[in-house]
């Protein structure tokens, strides 16, 4: 396995659902919403990638969390919970916090927020659109 990608729960199920067509690195060289990697995932399984029910939803979760653009004005706090890993309380304060202030435009306007690991949001900094 590719220490580009995390260890986490699908990781397993990506490589194996990924590898007969072409292979998980190709997969994940672009960065999508999570509608965008929705989509993909069910056109791969309409071109034939086999997969059960739950190794799909891992996968989903897995790109979600590490390979999802996090549209950090608009997205709603589950979507920021599982794009950041973080848990849905922050996820809320992220939302109240945006909407008593404003938009977020710059990563440092994110780690303003009360809670909010400053670690998880530098991690991902290169996934946020504002």
């Amino acid at each position: 396995m590719d220490p580009k990608f995390p260890e986490g729960p699908g990781k397993t199920a990506l490589f194996k659902v990924c590898r007969d067509c072409h292979g998980p690195e190709s997969a994940v060289g672009q960065l999508k919403t999570h509608e965008e990697w929705s989509k993909t995932l069910d056109d791969m399984a309409a071109n034939g990638a086999q997969g059960t029910d739950e190794e799909w939803t891992q996968i989903l979760e897995y790109l979600d969390r590490n390979f999802s653009l996090i549209l950090v004005n608009k997205a709603g706090a589950t979507e920021l919970a599982n794009t950041l890993d973080i848990p849905r309380a922050t996820a809320e304060a992220i939302v109240k916090y945006r909407d008593e202030r404003g938009r977020f435009s710059a990563v440092d306007d994110l780690k303003k927020v009360p809670g909010l690991d400053a670690a998880k949001v530098e991690a991902r900094k290169d996934r946020f659109v504002f």
